[in-house]
């Protein structure tokens, strides 16, 4: 588990979404089926305006903290939200500090909801403003990935 804090810039992403929460493990649902739309309906290569061929999956719009409902998107960092297609929501990722954490191992076998179940128990001073998940070159192997997971901090 690699650490390290960080400013980052706002930024855009692109892709679809759904309202989840983490109770009763209707996350873990709702994000499977996500991501399954995700790849059954080439969203990828329907999102305009791309930097980058990462995947982003961001949490956002929460409620309150990890126990309470928030909205999921899984997509792409965008150069600007001018152009969301049918379907798809926007969202800016506000500038501020993030806590930087890397899940490994297979994805397949819950790597990254293994890293979060982490992080919820850590005493993080959260913004719950957003937190994301970055799916790169080295989260191309899935039974061996490296994933990014950056959580707001105040």
């Amino acid at each position: 588990m690699n650490r390290g804090n960080m400013q980052i810039e706002s930024f855009y992403v692109i892709g679809i979404d759904v309202r989840t929460t983490n109770q009763n493990g209707q996350a873990a649902l709702d994000l499977g089926v996500l991501w399954g739309r995700f790849f059954a309906q080439g969203v990828m290569d329907q999102i305009p305006d791309k930097v980058g061929s990462d995947i982003y999956a961001v949490y956002t719009d929460y409620e309150g903290d990890h126990t309470k409902p928030y909205t999921a998107v899984i997509g792409a960092r965008v150069a600007s939200l001018q152009h969301i297609p049918a379907g798809m929501v926007g969202k800016s990722i506000p500038a501020g500090r993030y806590e930087l954490f890397t899940a490994k191992g297979n994805l397949h076998q819950g790597a990254v909801g293994g890293e979060w179940v982490k992080i919820w128990k850590m005493p993080l001073h959260r913004t719950y403003g957003a937190d994301f998940e970055v799916y790169g070159p080295r989260a191309s192997n899935p039974q061996d990935a490296e994933v990014d997971i950056f959580v707001g901090v105040e």
